[in-house]
């Protein structure tokens, strides 16, 4: 799965992302609300995830080594990882503690006793509507961005088995934004409709538990990647049907195995059956053609290890059996 337009749906997140956590922190410098702490942290949390993404989509890139032969495809998914644990422990995690500590506090000095009560909540109303805006037009970028490598497969489909993580991980990160910007206003709104600053304390649970979710979402997804998958079902059918098309006497494939070394890299081991009657020479030619016609129907392929098995007639066998 190509990963053409990753880099611009991260950028427009990253914007976004950075314009939003100063505005929400100078609501909630205003209004106390921990809802708007919560988003505030939580959008400084995504800012610094795309910074990830962006730092290991770069590294992911340089030469092969001696040390590390099959490049740094792989960088890729070991910052993803790292972004699911930001956004549990930063963001997640913090709105859970924000929430405790907002609630004991109005336990000591009563449910009326919250900042945002104290005629500055529109601040904050005015501010989550404003984010809830520039949040869409981030999401709906990424959502282009995913569109032109998504294909027919269902968005759960694509997120799951999606070998290029950055994508969904803003994908899952826009969704997750909005949707706690979401959490944010019904906290904040009805905190000053019921004038009960204990709304904004089941906003800001609310928010917390949702990015923990998400965060939970994408470290499985990543440690997947991490561990090793193999090329999508249509590469290896690919694969395999080359391999038996080969001019030159591959009779059958016995074994074949493929992972994914980086996002756009899959490494290929094959076992084939050849004709027993045909020379070293035209064994080693056949190699050389299959890999030609794999590395042809599927340009990720970028090393491929072909082992052949001389293929014996049944007559051979029978030869060797020994009459009773």
């Amino acid at each position: 799965m190509s990963t053409e337009g990753s880099p611009k749906a991260i950028i427009a997140a990253l914007l976004a992302n950075l314009g939003i956590a100063v505005t929400k922190l100078v609501a909630w410098v205003i209004t106390g609300s921990s809802s708007m702490l919560a988003e505030s942290i939580h959008s400084l949390a995504d800012s610094g995830n795309q910074v990830l993404l962006l730092v290991g989509g770069k590294r992911s890139q340089r030469a092969a080594t001696e040390n590390h032969p099959f490049g740094f495809g792989r960088e890729r998914y070991i910052y993803a990882f790292i972004v699911s644990i930001v956004l549990f422990t930063v963001g997640g995690l913090f709105a859970l503690y924000e929430a405790y500590h907002k609630y004991h506090e109005l336990e000591l000095h009563g449910a009326e006793s919250s900042e945002l009560l104290d005629g500055k909540g529109w601040v904050a109303i005015v501010v989550l509507l404003v984010a809830i805006v520039l949040e869409s037009l981030s999401f709906r970028t990424a959502i282009v961005e995913s569109n032109k490598v998504r294909g027919q497969v269902s968005w759960k489909s694509f997120i799951r088995n999606a070998k290029a993580p950055e994508l969904p991980v803003v994908l899952l990160e826009d969704f997750a934004a909005l949707l706690g910007l979401v959490f944010a206003l019904f906290g904040v709104s009805t905190a000053l409709i019921t004038n009960n600053g204990y709304w904004d304390v089941v906003g800001t649970v609310a928010i917390g538990l949702l990015l923990v979710s998400v965060a939970v979402v994408l470290a499985v997804e990543t440690k997947s990647l991490l561990l090793g998958e193999s090329a999508h079902e249509d590469h290896r059918q690919l694969i395999e049907e080359n391999l038996v098309a080969t001019e030159g006497g591959v009779a059958e494939v016995l074994n074949l195995r493929t992972l994914h070394v980086g996002p756009d890299e899959i490494l290929v081991a094959a076992k084939i059956a050849v004709a027993h009657t045909e020379s070293a020479h035209d064994v080693a030619e056949t190699i050389n053609a299959a890999e030609v016609r794999i590395r042809s129907a599927v340009p990720e392929a970028k090393y491929i290890f072909i082992e052949p098995d001389i293929k014996r007639p049944a007559a051979d066998f029978s030869a060797e059996t020994p009459s009773h």
